[in-house]
């Protein structure tokens, strides 16, 4: 299985539930200035749901379907829309991990989402560009904390590790309780995390971030991202590589003791 997702290709979810939006609106003759004003919206975002370029929120969505008599047709849109929740181009990735058994990663400028606090997500995520609305935030941010199950929550434990270059601890948004959250992880039986310094990156740790998966049956995935486009692939050649890659960051990168006593000192130093 490989794909590439691009983000101005939307969900299909998002697509279908938009036309019916419109399809229903205009059948009820109710102007999209009406089910903009009902709902607590402009125009403009009624037409970039009916186009499928936004997710049609719950709230248009409920209040669509009393407005042009749809008797819970529009609303029942809600279950599947919960679904996409992440960005397109990562929701493939996020059914695999759902299956994984082992999950290494190595993060060269973010902290990893599964190691993210609330506040360090909502950073990210409400300043993305293009901006979200205020329900999309909301629903993203609770879908990664939802994520972060994964942690302790599976039987048997999800075999975790998590290499970040030491960029990723420098940036502004990472403040003390995000480093402190970063070793109370660490403390897990199942969790393995590992700091890169700056001085002991070789060229492979500056090629951006990735992701090894190993599910129940036993297959392999390499999941690479960049800023406009990602690929999920099981192809035997771009798993090795991938694999190659990481396992050369995680020889250079400190051991789990060192990287912890890395990161309290961190702590300390904003105290």
């Amino acid at each position: 299985m490989s794909g590439t997702h691009n983000n101005n290709q939307p969900p299909v979810a998002w697509r279908y539930s938009g036309n019916q939006l419109k399809r229903w609106r205009v059948k009820a003759d109710v102007s999209r200035e009406e089910l903009a004003s009902a709902a607590n919206y402009s125009p403009e975002t009624i037409a970039s749901m009916e186009r499928g370029v936004r997710m049609p929120t719950p709230r248009v969505l409920d209040v669509a379907d009393e407005l042009c008599g749809a008797e819970g047709l529009l609303s029942a849109a809600k279950e599947y829309l919960n679904r996409e929740r992440f960005p397109a181009r990562a929701q493939d990735f996020m059914e695999r991990e759902k299956e994984a058994i082992s999950r290494w990663s190595y993060d060269v400028s973010l902290v990893p989402g599964l190691l993210q606090t609330k506040g360090y997500a909502r950073a990210l995520i409400d300043n993305r560009i293009p901006p979200l609305d205020e329900e999309t935030v909301e629903e993203r941010i609770a879908a990664r904390m939802e994520r972060q199950a994964i942690l302790t929550e599976r039987k048997p434990p999800v075999g975790l590790s998590f290499v970040l270059y030491e960029a990723v601890l420098r940036a502004p948004q990472v403040d003390a309780e995000q480093l402190r959250r970063l070793l109370e992880v660490a403390r897990l039986r199942n969790v393995v995390v590992q700091v890169l310094p700056f001085e002991r990156a070789v060229p492979a740790a500056l090629m951006g971030p990735m992701v090894l998966l190993e599910t129940r049956d036993h297959e392999r995935f390499a999941f690479t991202e960049g800023p406009f486009a990602s690929e999920l692939s099981a192809d035997p050649g771009v798993v090795s590589r991938v694999t190659e890659r990481l396992s050369m960051i995680r020889t250079q990168a400190l051991g789990p003791d060192e990287s912890a006593r890395f990161i309290e000192r961190m702590v300390d130093s904003r105290e």
